[in-house]
């Protein structure tokens, strides 16, 4: 009799258990389908706590629960705290191969990337000063970088560190861009054809028994641009181990969609070990309509098995119609949400349609 009644209460306790499960998980908000609004947000070099304050402030009130902020880890242990109490989660974002005027990088220019020229970029600036790229073959750059990526680290409470500028120099601008410089790149020039560094060049060699400088068409060359690729492939997984060792997570902002950011960039971020991509959908630098963001939104979440937040680009879409659209069109894709360049920007009419968007989405 006693088996009996312990068996009846076993059971009842574990029916009462399942039923407080059941509970909790209907009534626990269901995250994954929260659209997220984001931006990237620039700081300064000193923390403002009246500043920051005012900031934050002006963000929850667009709706904005997610910012990407480019600060030295002293200003992020200061932002950490003060945005979590807005609801706010800070990425440190992060320039990783480009380092415009680092002043330790500087000291070593073996460290930078080399275009088919034999030009090194510390020395020779495509398109514009603050280019000066590294090398993601140079053994010291990489560790230089991975060295940056610990210090960010130690920031307890980040949402991830978010990595910027992790491809190589445009070998192809976008078509609005190319007028501003007087080109026309209907082929890829070799100015601006990177990586022949000579770790790069003789590891291929070792592999495949050819110098790639030599080659008649180096573009032509699948291998050589995978080779390329890989190198920023690995340099970006070795990163994303190092984060979530630390229970830290990896995003990273990158190039429209995989396909076309591997011919424009070298960068196969569908291959990479993130935890959510921010691809830059800004559709004027194409000379695209509101409609190409909803195309290369789509593309990106069909390449990859992590969450897509469609970046927007705020001075190309002006009109409140544009930039509902463009909102719209993102989570129709299937975005998990936006991310603007930048809040700080906004009209007052860019403004209003967050909020009302945000109050839509989210049935507030």
């Amino acid at each position: 009799m006693k088996k009996i009644m312990l068996i009846i209460s076993i059971l009842f306790v574990s029916c009462t258990n399942t039923k407080k499960e059941q509970t909790a998980t209907t009534t626990e908000p269901k995250t994954s389908d929260y659209f997220i609004f984001a931006s990237w947000v620039h700081a300064g070099d000193a923390f403002d706590t009246e500043k920051w304050e005012t900031k934050l402030t002006h963000y929850d009130s667009l709706g904005i629960t997610e910012i990407q902020v480019g600060a030295k880890p002293k200003v992020l242990t200061q932002l950490v705290p003060l945005a979590n109490k807005h609801h706010i989660k800070v990425h440190a974002w992060m320039w990783t191969l480009n380092r415009p005027n680092d002043t330790i990088a500087n000291k070593h220019p073996e460290w930078y990337a080399v275009n088919r020229n034999g030009d090194n970029s510390l020395d020779y600036r495509a398109y514009v000063d603050y280019y000066q790229w590294l090398s993601p073959f140079h053994p010291e750059a990489r560790n230089y970088i991975k060295s940056n990526v610990a210090k960010l680290l130690e920031v307890e409470g980040l949402a991830s560190v978010h990595l910027d500028y992790v491809r190589y120099v445009d070998v192809i601008l976008g078509s609005d861009l190319q007028p501003k410089y007087g080109l026309v790149q209907d082929h890829e020039m070799p100015e601006y054809d990177y990586d022949y560094h000579p770790i790069a060049r003789k590891g291929f060699q070792d592999l495949f028994g050819i110098d790639p400088i030599e080659m008649k068409h180096p573009e032509l060359s699948t291998e050589w641009r995978q080779y390329r690729l890989n190198a920023v492939t690995s340099l970006v997984n070795e990163i994303a181990e190092m984060a979530h060792q630390k229970n830290v997570k990896l995003t990273a902002a990158v190039f429209p969609f995989p396909e076309m950011s591997r011919q424009m960039v070298r960068q196969a971020w569908n291959d990479w070990d993130l935890d959510m991509a921010f691809p830059m959908l800004y559709q004027n630098f194409y000379r695209q309509n509101i409609n190409w963001i909803g195309f290369a939104t789509e593309q990106g979440v069909q390449s990859v098995d992590f969450p897509v937040i469609a970046g927007l680009y705020s001075p190309a879409l002006k009109s409140e119609k544009d930039l509902e659209k463009a909102i719209l069109l993102a989570k129709e894709k299937g975005a998990k949400g936006i991310s603007i360049f930048t809040a700080d920007d906004l009209s007052a009419e860019q403004q209003n349609v967050l909020k009302k968007l945000h109050k839509e989405l989210h049935h507030e």
